[in-house]
C-alpha cells in the first residue's frame, strides 16, 4: 500500500526536504530500488559491451529487425538479450518513495548516502511491504506547474485574476466542450498525445465523465486487448452488442461491459469468479508487477478457474474474461486516479480555451509536456500569437508574452549561460532599455562568445543592422587583445568607430542559425526551407472530404510510435503537421515500413489512402519520401 501525492515539479524537492526535517533523518529515508535489464535498453548495453558505434547502437535499438543492420555481432546481441531480460542491472532510487518509521529506520535496514544527499534504504518496496511499511510517493509533474504559472501570466498580461478551482463551472463551459470534441488539446495535461486526441474525437468527448473513462481506456492494456475499440463501438452502438455474461451487465453497465478501472477488475474477480476481495486485489497487483509472491499468484489463478468451473461457466467464456483481466489489469487506473487527472485536464482546458496564448507560454516555461517545445510555439502561432526571436530589450530568461507577442526566452539559446540570461533582464529592469551594442557591452558583463550567440539568434535585431555588421562590431570592441574595464567610470568612454563595407546576409542563413542555436527555425517554416515547394497536396483540414481516396500529403514529422503486430513485426503510428500547422495522423504497416522507413526528423511527402474510424480520419501510407532542404549557406 502507498500514498501517491502529486506536486508541481518546482515544489517536489522542497516537500521532500520538509518531510526529512519534520520527521528527522533517523526516522526517514528514500526507498531503494533494483533496476533490471528490460526492453530495448538491453540492446544499448550489449552494444556498448561489443564496442558498436553509437549510430549502429541507435539503429539496433530503434529498428531491431532492420535487415541492413544484421551481422554476426547483432545476432549475438539478439540472442543474449532474451537471456538477460529481468536480471538485476544496478541499484537505484525509487522515483518518489519515502519511508517514515516509528523506530529509527536503521533498525530495519542499512542505509547508504547517494549523491542526492538523503539516506536511502538498501532494499526495495517489496521488502518494505513485507515489513509493514506504507510508502509515501512524493511525485512531480509539469501539469500543476503550467496551470499555476498560466494564472500568474494572465494576471500580469491582462490584469485578470483567474480561479482554476471552479470545476463545476468548467464542466458546463461550451468552449471546453468544443476543444474536447475537436481534440484541440495540445499542451493540456494528460490529454494531448496523438492517441488521446484521436480517442477524444472518436468518442465525441464533451463531458467530464466521458473524459474520466477516456483517461483510463487509453492505457496500454485496454488498447492491446482490443477492448478500447470495443468500448468505442459500444458507446456509439449501445444496442448492438451482447454482454459476455449477466454479471458484466450487472457490474459494468456504466462502461458497456468493458473493464475500464482497477475497481472493475476487482468487481469481475469477486462477482464473476467468486474470489474474495483480498484475493482479487492480490491478483490485480500481481498483474501490475507490484507483487512478488509467484506461488500466491498461481494459487489465486487456479482458484479463479476452479470457481468458474464450479459455477458451470463454459470454458470459452471463462478464458475470454480471464484474457481481458490479464491484458488489462497491469495498466489500469483506479477510478479516483482517472477522475483526479480529469479535473487537472479540465483546468488546463479552461485556461487554453479562454487564455490560449498565456497558456502556451506557461507550457513552454514548464518545459512542455508530450511534445518538443517547438510544437508548443507552433500551437501558440496557430492561436494568433506573433512569435518573436530573443531580444535583449524584451526577452527574459524564460519566455514571456506582451499583448500578443511571445518573446522567446534566453533559456532556449543553446550554450548561453544562465547568469548571462538573468543578468540581461536584471540590468534592463534596473537601468532601462539597451540603446546600442556598445551600450550593452558596457552594461552587461558577457564575454565575446555569449554576445556572438545573442547576435546570431537575433537578440539585437531592433538596432536595424545586419548580423554580420554587429558581429564585426562586437569583435572590434571585445577582441582578444581588448582590455575591458567593468568598474564604475566618471566619464563615458568613447569607442573608436570603424567604417565597414556593405555586408550581406540572408533569411536562409538566419534560419539555419536559429535551427542550430534555438533548435527550430522561427523566421521561416520548415516548408520554406525545402529545395522545392510542395504543390498539389491535401491539407489536414480536408481529410474528411476524401475518405477512401488515395491522396498525397506533406507533413513535418512530430512524433512516431513504435508498436509490434501479432506477428511480432514492427509498425508505426506517426503524427505530422501540414504547412498550416494542423496535425494529421498516419499509419505505417510493416510491409510499407520496410520499403519506406523513417529517416529522421524533417518534412515528408506521403502517398496513401484516407481511412476513417468512428469519425476520425488518418492516412494509411503506401509510399513516403523525406524531402531535401536547401543547402546551409554558412557552409559555403
Amino acid at each position: 500500500p502507498d500514498f501517491d501525492i502529486d506536486y508541481s515539479w518546482r515544489e517536489r524537492d522542497d516537500v521532500q526536504d520538509y518531510i526529512f526535517k519534520r520527521y528527522g533523518r533517523k526516522h526517514t529515508a528514500l526507498l531503494g530500488a533494483m533496476s533490471t535489464f528490460k526492453g530495448r535498453s538491453i540492446f544499448r548495453e550489449l552494444g556498448k559491451v561489443y564496442g558498436l558505434p553509437k549510430a549502429e547502437i541507435d539503429r539496433l535499438v530503434h529498428h531491431p529487425d532492420d535487415p541492413e543492420g544484421k551481422n554476426r555481432i547483432t545476432k549475438k546481441i539478439h540472442s543474449l538479450s532474451g537471456m538477460m531480460a529481468g536480471f538485476p542491472n544496478l541499484r537505484s532510487i525509487h522515483a518518489g518513495g519515502i519511508l517514515i518509521s516509528e523506530e529509527p529506520i536503521c533498525c530495519y535496514t542499512a542505509l547508504d548516502m547517494p549523491p542526492k544527499g538523503f539516506p536511502t534504504t538498501q532494499w526495495d518496496m517489496y521488502v518494505a511491504e513485507d515489513i509493514g511499511f506504507e510508502k509515501l510517493d512524493i511525485l512531480s509533474q509539469r501539469g500543476i506547474g503550467h496551470i499555476r504559472e498560466c494564472a500568474d501570466i494572465v494576471a500580469e498580461n491582462r490584469g485578470i485574476k483567474v480561479d482554476v478551482h471552479q470545476i463545476e463551472q468548467f464542466k458546463k463551459d461550451p468552449k471546453i466542450k468544443d476543444l474536447l470534441r475537436r481534440g484541440e488539446t495540445n499542451g493540456c495535461f494528460y490529454v494531448e498525445s496523438p492517441a488521446t486526441r484521436g480517442l477524444l474525437k472518436k468518442l465525441k468527448c464533451d463531458d467530464y465523465l466521458r473524459l474520466v473513462a477516456a483517461s483510463s481506456i487509453i492505457r496500454p492494456g485496454v488498447a492491446k486487448s482490443g477492448m478500447m475499440r470495443e468500448y468505442i463501438h459500444r458507446f456509439h452502438n449501445p444496442d448492438d452488442f451482447e454482454y459476455i455474461h449477466p454479471v458484466m451487465k450487472e457490474q459494468l453497465e456504466e462502461t458497456y461491459g468493458v473493464m475500464v478501472y482497477q475497481e472493475d477488475v476487482l468487481k469481475v474477480c469477486h462477482h464473476f469468479a467468486g474470489l474474495d476481495l483480498s484475493d482479487s486485489d492480490v491478483l490485480r497487483r500481481a498483474m501490475s508487477g507490484k507483487f512478488r509472491g509467484k506461488k500466491e499468484f498461481e494459487r489465486i489463478v487456479r482458484k479463479f478457474f476452479s470457481n468458474c468451473k464450479e459455477y458451470g461457466y463454459p470454458d470459452e467464456i471463462t478464458k475470454e474474461v480471464w484474457r481481458q483481466i490479464e491484458s488489462f489489469a497491469g495498466y489500469s487506473f483506479s477510478k479516483a486516479h482517472s477522475a483526479s487527472y480529469a479535473v487537472e485536464s479540465f483546468q488546463s482546458l479552461y485556461l487554453k480555451a479562454h487564455y490560449p496564448l498565456e497558456f502556451m507560454v506557461a507550457v513552454i516555461n514548464n518545459f512542455g509536456g508530450f511534445f518538443h517545445r517547438w510544437v508548443y510555439f507552433n500551437e501558440a502561432r496557430r492561436w494568433g500569437a506573433v512569435i518573436m526571436l530573443p531580444c535583449v530589450n524584451h526577452s527574459n530568461y524564460k519566455t514571456r508574452i506582451i499583448d500578443r507577442k511571445i518573446y522567446t526566452g534566453f533559456i532556449h539559446i543553446d550554450s548561453l549561460e544562465r547568469n548571462t540570461g538573468h543578468g540581461i533582464a536584471e540590468e534592463r529592469e534596473a537601468n532601462g532599455a539597451f540603446r546600442s551594442l556598445e551600450d550593452f557591452i558596457r552594461r552587461v558583463p558577457a564575454g565575446i562568445e555569449q554576445i556572438v550567440l545573442l547576435i546570431r539568434t537575433g537578440a539585437f535585431n531592433f538596432l536595424g543592422k545586419p548580423k554580420s555588421h554587429l558581429l564585426w562590431e562586437a569583435h572590434l570592441q571585445l577582441g582578444k587583445n581588448t582590455v575591458r574595464y567593468s568598474g564604475p567610470t566618471l566619464f563615458k568612454q568613447h569607442v573608436k568607430k570603424y567604417s565597414l563595407p556593405q555586408l550581406e546576409s540572408s533569411r536562409l542563413e538566419d534560419a539555419y542559425d536559429e535551427l542550430e542555436l534555438i533548435g527550430f527555425p522561427q523566421t521561416m517554416s520548415w516548408f520554406d526551407l525545402l529545395q522545392r515547394p510542395v504543390n498539389g497536396v491535401l491539407k489536414a483540414g480536408d481529410m474528411t472530404k476524401h475518405i477512401g481516396r488515395k491522396v498525397q500529403m506533406a507533413g513535418l514529422l512530430v512524433t512516431v510510435k513504435y508498436v509490434r503486430t501479432v506477428k511480432k513485426e514492427i509498425m508505426h503510428f506517426a503524427a505530422f503537421l501540414d504547412d498550416t500547422g494542423e496535425f494529421f495522423d498516419s499509419t505505417h504497416f510493416p510491409d510499407t515500413l520496410k520499403k519506406y522507413p523513417f529517416r529522421g526528423n524533417g518534412v515528408y511527402l506521403l502517398y496513401g489512402k484516407i481511412v476513417e474510424e468512428f469519425g476520425f480520419p488518418s492516412l494509411e501510407v503506401d509510399r513516403m519520401l523525406k524531402l531535401p532542404l536547401k543547402a546551409d549557406p554558412r557552409a559555403v
